[in-house]
């Protein structure tokens, strides 16, 4: 959390990935290191054990989609590297100005693709973010115990887009991400997922943020000697960046954006 800065909240691009991403080439070799996966190691030889054969020829076999879609081919969708504008469009048709103003407009279908698939990671690069910072700074207050804690006011600065969020029409969001949907998995593709299928992420996103705890409110902060506050609660401290985004707002706002991530999850599986 900053202190005396303003804040990039990412909670709402799980709301509006369905039509939404950024290019790739913007990020270059940055983005190509955000999910890669870890190298694999070798284990250790037991010096009984017979020598290991050759390793198999045979190619692997690329796992199909546990949440597939179909989109209907449509000779009106653009190239990726031109779908900023019929994008855009299509989010203007789903939800208010006020909650698009956060939204960085260029390259919208890969940098919110890129976004989504850092918010269950500790932390989210800079070059990462599709969101503008959210107006305004933490409103905190003394703790009952000492220390600080976030008041109940600093809900007041998220009101906006949690509201646009949660009274968007889920239906219509995943139509929309239908049809758009062969641009976000081309864009998660070239981000380093060849064999990946965006529709999967986006689901496993939703459900980790569905885990979120709700804790008892209010809840203390403390400095972090960087110019920001984290959490006193080691547990909540070490949260992805998704979940700390849901706790940042109050409860009753963090229940209505999980309500709606619901509606969504249901929207692009079928059920």
């Amino acid at each position: 959390m900053e202190k005396r800065k303003a804040i990039v909240w990412p909670w709402v691009v799980v709301g509006v990935v369905a039509v939404g991403g950024a290019g790739w080439w913007l990020f270059r070799d940055d983005v190509a290191q955000l999910r890669q996966p870890a190298p694999a190691t070798t284990p250790p030889q037991d010096a009984n054990a017979a020598p290991a054969g050759p390793p198999s020829t045979v190619p692997a076999q690329a796992a199909g989609p546990r949440h597939p879609l179909e989109a209907a081919a449509d000779a009106a969708l653009p190239a990726l590297a031109d779908s900023d504008e019929q994008a855009w469009q299509a989010l203007s048709g789903l939800l208010p100005g006020e909650a698009l103003s956060l939204l960085l407009r260029e390259h919208l279908i890969q940098r919110m693709v890129v976004h989504v698939d850092n918010l269950t990671q500790p932390s989210m690069p800079s070059a990462a973010m599709a969101l503008r910072p959210v107006p305004g700074t933490a409103v905190l207050e003394a703790g009952t115990t000492g220390g600080e804690q976030l008041a109940a006011a600093n809900a007041a600065r998220y009101a906006p887009w949690v509201d646009a969020f949660t009274r968007a029409d889920a239906s219509a969001i995943a139509a929309a991400y239908v049809r758009f949907y062969p641009l976000v998995q081309q864009a998660y593709r070239d981000i380093g997922h060849p064999d990946g299928h965006f529709n999967d992420r986006l689901v496993t996103v939703i459900d980790h943020l569905l885990q979120t705890p709700e804790p008892a409110r209010p809840l203390a902060v403390e400095p972090d000697g960087k110019g920001r506050y984290r959490f006193v609660d080691p547990a909540l401290q070490s949260l992805s960046v998704g979940q700390k985004a849901l706790l940042r707002m109050d409860a009753t706002q963090q229940q209505a954006v999980k309500q709606q991530l619901r509606a969504l999850r249901a929207a692009v599986t079928r059920g």
